[in-house]
């Protein structure tokens, strides 16, 4: 295990937010968990779970320490006649390990490339793109209860998926540590390219009878064009979630908005575009010395340089409050904010 003291946190977040924290544990084993779990509850001060810093905000300097989660590799368990299960351990990068995936020609998460993170903290967002979303290719992982050390494997149906979130981001938030993930996927594969942007994408550039590496090209291609990379212009993706309404409340906000973008849920419930609510706002493009909106996805915050947390957190209120104004919608963030 790794120890370091008054830290600079810009390489260790995708936002290039220049906060500081008094200590980091950078765990590369799984059994340095419990050690350094022990250090900070003897010295009884606060603590944060940091994997790839994709989907983080630090308001200020961090008064506490950072547990930084480093564990590598990934190890095929199990083939049956349809499937393989395959373990990426939390540390592992997200994308490298979609990537090795599809170089297998193992079928699933070719939709969800391309996306900042790790491994790790992939279940607790359920992360989704490109109407795929983590839990349809999910089996299983494998946590570490942090009062007891144990090791406990938590099934599908025990991880209380929705959109975004998970019981990890609910009940269990700061209760278990992440430590691998299981993934069944499909050597059957099927295409998903229902999703309206790849579907034209795919369509424009004429490839009729899609493979999985055909799909993850496109999905990347689709994403460059669109997101900024966080090496040159510090982001966190998507910074607010796209607001889930009622029926009639969507019916209400049409009659004044007709050409308001959604999507219809399994339940009834309409699924608004944040990225359009924010942009018809008069949002993108918006600049105010280091922070603004993205000129090319209104969805997206950025840091044009030295912006400090607080500054960034103050335009997402600034938005926040402006689509309630406008539209009457709550905007929820995506990203975990830590003052």
């Amino acid at each position: 295990m790794k120890e370091l003291t008054d830290i600079s946190l810009k390489p260790y977040n995708s936002f290039g937010i220049d906060a500081k924290a008094s200590q980091m544990f950078i765990i590369q084993d799984i059994y340095e968990l419990s050690d350094a779990f022990e250090n900070v509850f003897k010295t009884n001060i606060p603590w944060l779970i940091l994997g790839g810093g994709s989907n983080v905000l630090f308001t200020g300097d961090y008064h506490g320490a950072i547990i930084k989660i480093s564990l590598k590799g990934i190890q095929v368990l199990d083939k049956t006649a349809g499937h393989i299960y395959v373990k990426a351990n939390a540390g592992e990068e997200w994308d490298r390990f979609v990537e090795f995936c599809v170089e297998n020609n193992w079928g699933g998460l070719e939709n969800l490339s391309y996306i900042p993170g790790n491994a790790g903290a992939s279940p607790i967002q359920n992360i989704g793109a490109y109407g795929s979303e983590l839990k349809d290719c999910f089996h299983s992982l494998e946590a570490m209860d942090i009062k007891t050390g144990i090791i406990k494997r938590f099934k599908k149906d025990e991880c209380n998926f929705g959109y975004r979130t998970s019981i990890f981001k609910t009940e269990l938030k700061n209760k278990y540590v992440i430590c691998s993930v299981i993934f069944k996927l499909n050597l059957n594969y099927k295409i998903q390219r229902s999703y309206k942007a790849l579907d034209e994408y795919l369509t424009q550039n004429k490839v009729d009878s899609p493979a999985i590496y055909d799909m993850r090209r496109a999905v990347i291609k689709i994403r460059k064009s669109k997101l900024p990379d966080p090496k040159y212009l510090g982001n966190s993706g998507s910074f607010f979630k796209n607001p889930v309404i009622s029926k009639q409340s969507f019916d209400e906000i049409r009659k004044k908005f007709p050409d308001i973008s959604a999507h219809k849920e399994k339940n009834g419930q309409m699924k608004i575009s944040a990225g359009w609510l924010i942009e018809q706002a008069g949002w993108k493009g918006y600049r105010k010395g280091n922070v603004g909106v993205y000129d090319k996805q209104a969805l997206i915050i950025v840091n044009h340089g030295k912006a400090k947390g607080s500054e960034v957190l103050n335009l997402a209120n600034m938005i926040s409050k402006s689509i309630y104004e406008k539209f009457g919608v709550k905007l929820e963030p995506e990203v975990n904010i830590i003052h």
